[in-house]
């Protein structure tokens, strides 16, 4: 029992959530995520600065090219990535949300749309500036093929965004 006297659920309820302006909110306030890539059958998990897209049907994210989770994508795009609100404390079960969002990661290489995402990542991150500058690091997009989104501890909405 949460000391509100709110029991929390037991059971997976069908949510509600308009996921596209769940995920712009969250981006305001939630610079990380976490990312999963598949390393030869084994999931790998990375904590990454992230950027919503404007249009809400891409994350991007940046990386060096000597990492693990690069390496990872260059041989299986398919991705998970985990966003959440929590604050460790007893309240998240019922008031914080997390989504998971499925996609396929695409590597951008230099020129105008790059620069058009980088612009959108440095608005977000501006302090990385002179990694996303460097030779060395990857700009990623992840196109979001469907997103789960849960909150009070087992209310889920599903979402598949148009086009998907």
């Amino acid at each position: 029992m949460k000391p509100s006297g709110k029991k929390i659920p037991d059971r997976i309820s069908r949510g509600s959530a308009n996921i596209p302006e769940r995920l712009k909110r969250i981006d305001k306030t939630q610079p990380h995520a976490v990312l999963a890539t598949d390393a030869d059958g084994q999931p790998y998990a990375s904590l990454i600065a992230y950027a919503l897209t404007p249009d809400v049907k891409g994350i991007l994210f940046a990386t060096p090219k000597s990492t693990r989770k690069y390496r990872n994508i260059l041989r299986n795009r398919k991705v998970a990535l985990l966003i959440d609100t929590r604050t460790n404390t007893e309240g998240d079960y019922m008031h914080a949300e997390a989504v998971t969002i499925l996609g396929s990661a695409h590597l951008l290489r230099r020129g105008t749309k790059r620069e058009s995402f980088a612009k959108i990542f440095l608005r977000k991150h501006p302090m990385l500036k002179d990694i996303l500058k460097s030779p060395g690091t990857a700009l990623v997009h992840i196109a979001i093929e469907q997103c789960i989104h849960a909150t009070r501890f087992q209310s889920v909405t599903v979402w598949l965004p148009q086009g998907a």
